[in-house]
C-alpha cells in the first residue's frame, strides 16, 4: 500500500508540473496577443490624458467632477499597447463622451433631432427626442434626422468595449500565470514527498536487513 501511494505521488507530481507548465504557457501567450493586438491598432493617447487635465476639462464642459471616474495614471502621448493602458484609455474616452453629450448617457437621450418649437415634454436630452413626430426630418430620405451625440455614445460605447476587453484578457492572463506557478510548485511538492518517502524506505530497509540476518544465523 505504502509504494502504491509513493508511486501515486509521483504521478500527481508529474502531471501537476506539465498542468503548470501548460497554464504559464497559455498565460504568457495570452497578454502577448493583447499586447500584439492592441499595438496594431496604433492608439496613441491624446495630450489632456493626464489626471490633471481631464479634471479640468470636465469642470470646464460642466461636468459633475466628483461622479465621474477619473483616472489615476496618465496616457498622453503614450501608445497604448498593454491591458491595463487600454482600460485606462478606456476610461478618458468614457470623458471624452460625457463632455460631448453634456453628461448625459446612451438612455437619457432621445433617438432624433428635435425641431426647435419642440415641446419640454417631448424633449429627451439637449435638443433631441425619441418622437419621430418632433423630430426635424431629412428633406432628402423624408426621414426623421438621427441625434448625432447619441451616435458618439454608441461608437465611444463599442471602442471602450473592445479597450476593457483587452484589459479583461490581459487579466485572465495574469490569473492563468498565477495558478500555472502555484501547479508547478504543488507538483514539485509532491514530487519531494514521494520521493523522499521512497527514499526514507529504502534506508529503513537497509537499516533492518542486516539485524533481520543476524538474528536468522543466532
Amino acid at each position: 500500500m505504502r509504494k502504491l501511494f509513493e508511486i501515486g505521488g509521483l504521478i500527481a507530481g508529474v502531471v501537476l508540473i506539465a498542468f503548470g507548465i501548460g497554464a504559464i504557457a497559455l498565460s504568457v501567450n495570452g497578454n502577448n496577443t493583447v499586447k500584439d493586438n492592441l499595438a496594431a491598432q496604433q492608439i496613441v493617447g491624446s495630450n489632456d490624458m493626464t489626471p490633471a487635465a481631464i479634471t479640468a476639462e470636465a469642470k470646464e464642459a460642466g461636468l459633475d467632477v466628483s461622479k465621474l471616474d477619473i483616472p489615476t495614471k496618465s496616457v498622453a502621448n503614450e501608445p497604448i499597447n498593454s491591458g491595463s493602458e487600454a482600460r485606462t484609455f478606456a476610461q478618458y474616452m468614457n470623458i471624452h463622451a460625457l463632455e460631448a453629450t453634456g453628461g448625459l448617457t446612451f438612455s437619457q437621450m432621445g433617438r432624433f433631432q428635435a425641431k426647435p418649437d419642440t415641446p419640454a415634454a417631448e424633449l429627451a436630452g439637449k435638443g433631441a427626442t425619441s418622437n419621430p413626430d418632433w423630430a426635424v426630418i431629412n428633406p432628402q430620405t423624408k426621414q426623421p434626422v438621427e441625434n448625432g451625440l447619441r451616435n458618439v455614445w454608441i461608437q465611444e460605447t463599442a471602442l471602450t468595449s473592445a479597450l476593457n476587453l483587452a484589459f479583461t484578457a490581459s487579466q485572465i492572463a495574469l490569473f492563468g500565470l498565477v495558478v500555472g506557478i502555484a501547479l508547478l510548485l504543488s507538483g514539485i511538492g509532491f514530487l519531494v514527498l514521494a520521493l523522499g518517502g521512497a527514499l526514507e524506505s529504502e534506508r529503513l530497509f537497509w537499516a533492518i536487513k542486516p539485524k533481520t540476518h543476524k538474528a536468522v544465523a543466532a
